[in-house]
């Protein structure tokens, strides 16, 4: 059963007498805590004008469903009444703040390991409980690392239990040591329920395995960002740096995480595996379904190609071929039609298929968790495009 937690707490790092430890520091965390901390809000008209402005808006609609079904596999195992209580680990601004008072949730700790992206989560919140007075759920925020520090005994009350573990692009950040890893994981999946879910997004470590080796200098990318790796092969399991740049929005340190690595630590915390899908697998198996079909509109997740003011997000050569080679096909089949289809350019999506979605239960069961041995095939995949 879960315990309440009050509105708006807000707490700072406190090491404790009996917190474990992590035998190696890091200065990478401290990095990226103030690439963070440095960066400003943004303004509408900015982000309308950003050359990955529907990467971004794609990304939101990844995690927006991803929320969505997890809240609703909950509800259809506790009840159409049960109101879900939430850790989100690498909370940032509160970028997801909405999409769990959509989801209806009774309560959630935001934590975080860059104060300023703490602080304006709470502003984020209190905009939000303005203006859903009897709509909205309670919340804590913590200033931590989760890959360095306990969170349990931070919190205000260390009994609660979680209905839901999320953590969106956080969690490779803490593959710096083996140590690290293990404490994101115990926190993100120690105070889970028994069928509580761990949910998140992170790299895909067999997209940028493959193109650190196609290339000479283990350097890829394009206009909009740019992998750099330090580590040559073999790539390990922990310690594997690269540098990664996203136009306008990141520039710090990240590192490798492996599937078979990751999947085998949230084993040891009694996890299995239920989810692992590249954006365009889980784009293509849920935009099917009308709700999420609507919110790719609502949120402006993809381009409309051909445009309605001939002005495109992109202008690098061929980013839009797909496009118009499925405009064509329509043509061809119905002469006397005008047909347009929604899409992210080329550019766009090599960004975004760098990333995977996961999903993980907490198994009460007797029966032994496996490892995941499937492949998955990352390397011929559908740029997302749907049919307007």
């Amino acid at each position: 059963m879960t315990s309440s937690i009050s509105p708006g707490k807000h707490k700072v790092d406190g090491a404790s007498e009996d917190e474990p430890n992590l035998k190696k520091p890091s200065v990478h965390s401290d990095l990226i805590a103030s690439h963070y901390n440095r960066r400003g809000n943004t303004s509408c008209a900015e982000r309308r004008n950003s050359k990955i402005f529907f990467m971004r808006n794609f990304n939101n609609w990844i995690k927006s469903v991803l929320i969505k079904k997890y809240v609703d596999n909950l509800r259809e195992e506790e009840g159409t009444r049960h109101r879900p209580t939430v850790l989100d680990l690498g909370c940032g601004k509160g970028g997801d703040l909405l999409k769990w008072n959509k989801g209806n949730i009774q309560r959630m700790v935001c934590t975080d390991l860059a104060a300023t992206s703490i602080d304006q989560c709470k502003e984020r919140y209190s905009l939000l409980q303005k203006r859903n007075r009897n709509q909205i759920f309670d919340a804590e925020f913590i200033v931590s690392d989760s890959g360095k520090k306990l969170l349990c005994e931070k919190l205000s009350d260390r009994e609660i239990t979680f209905d839901i573990t999320s953590s969106q692009f956080v969690v490779h950040y803490t593959f710096e040591s083996e140590e690290q890893a293990e404490m994101m994981v115990r926190n993100a999946c120690q105070g889970l329920r028994p069928g509580g879910y761990f949910i998140g997004t992170t790299v895909n470590d067999a997209v940028l395995i493959n193109k650190a080796r196609s290339s000479p200098d283990l350097k890829f990318g394009n206009d909009v960002f740019s992998v750099s790796f330090q580590s040559k092969e073999p790539f390990p399991d922990f310690g594997c740096k690269y540098i990664f740049k996203l136009h306008d929005v990141v520039d710090c340190p990240e590192f490798l995480l492996k599937k078979k690595v990751f999947t085998k630590i949230c084993r040891k915390h009694g996890m299995r595996l239920v989810e692992w899908k590249t954006f365009s697998e889980f784009f293509y198996e849920n935009s099917k379904f009308r709700e999420n079909f609507r919110l790719i509109n609502r949120m402006k997740a993809l381009e409309v190609y051909p445009p309605h003011n001939d002005q495109l997000n992109s202008a690098a050569s061929g980013d839009y071929e797909h496009a118009e080679k499925e405009c064509r096909r329509i043509q061809c089949k119905y002469p006397d039609s005008r047909p347009q289809v929604a899409t992210l350019s080329k550019t766009e999506w090599e960004a975004a298929s760098i990333y995977v979605v996961f999903a993980f239960v907490k198994d009460d069961s007797d029966k032994t968790v496996e490892d995941d041995e499937s492949d998955d095939d990352v390397f011929n995949e559908k740029i997302p495009l749907v049919i307007l």
